[in-house]
C-alpha cells in the first residue's frame, strides 16, 4: 500500500469549501487539463453511498472508474470514497475540512494498491506518486482560487 497526503490553507470558512465540493461540476472544474477524464455520473452528492462514475484513459484504451462514497462522513468536515472499479487494486481518498479560524486546512489523503502490487509498486510507485502531487497541487490551486473568491464576495456583501 502507499500512503499520499497533501493539504493546503485556504483563506475562506470550511462551510464555503465545503459547498464548493458540492456543486454538481466540481469534478470538471478540478480534473486538470493535461488529464483526459470524462465524468460519466455523479449521483448522491457527497455522502454516503453517492456514487461518481468515470472514464479515464492510459494512451488511447478507455478505463472505467467507478467510486462510491462510504460512512466515512460528517457534513462539512470530510468524506471518503473508494474505487469499487477502475485501474487501481486498491483505492481510498479521505477529503478533510478542518477549520482554522476563518480559514480552513484542506487535507486530500490517499492509500492505493498498484495491480501486482509487489513489482508494480517498486517499479511505478513512485511516478503514480509523482502524478498525485501533480493531480493534488492543482485541484488545490484551483480550489483556493475559487473558495478565496467566494469568501471575499460574500464579505462584500455583508
Amino acid at each position: 500500500m502507499i500512503q499520499f497526503t497533501r493539504s493546503v490553507t485556504i483563506q475562506a470558512p470550511a462551510s464555503i469549501v465545503w459547498r464548493f465540493h458540492e456543486r454538481p461540476d466540481v469534478l470538471d472544474i478540478l480534473t486538470p487539463p493535461w488529464q483526459p477524464v470524462e465524468v460519466l455520473r455523479r449521483e448522491g452528492g457527497l455522502g454516503p453511498g453517492a456514487e461518481t462514475e468515470f472514464r479515464l484513459y492510459f494512451g488511447v484504451l478507455p478505463i472505467r472508474w467507478l467510486a462510491r462514497h462510504t460512512n466515512d462522513y460528517e457534513s462539512a468536515r470530510l468524506f471518503t470514497d473508494i474505487q469499487v472499479e477502475g485501474p487501481f487494486e486498491q483505492w481510498t481518498h479521505r477529503h478533510q475540512f478542518t477549520p482554522d479560524g476563518d480559514r480552513t486546512i484542506l487535507t486530500d489523503s490517499v492509500t492505493f494498491a498498484l495491480p501486482a502490487s509487489w513489482i508494480s509498486e517498486p517499479l511505478v510507485g513512485g511516478i503514480v506518486r509523482s502524478q498525485l502531487s501533480d493531480l493534488f497541487e492543482f485541484r488545490h490551486r484551483v480550489t483556493q482560487h475559487e473558495c478565496e473568491q467566494l469568501a471575499q464576495l460574500a464579505l462584500q456583501q455583508n
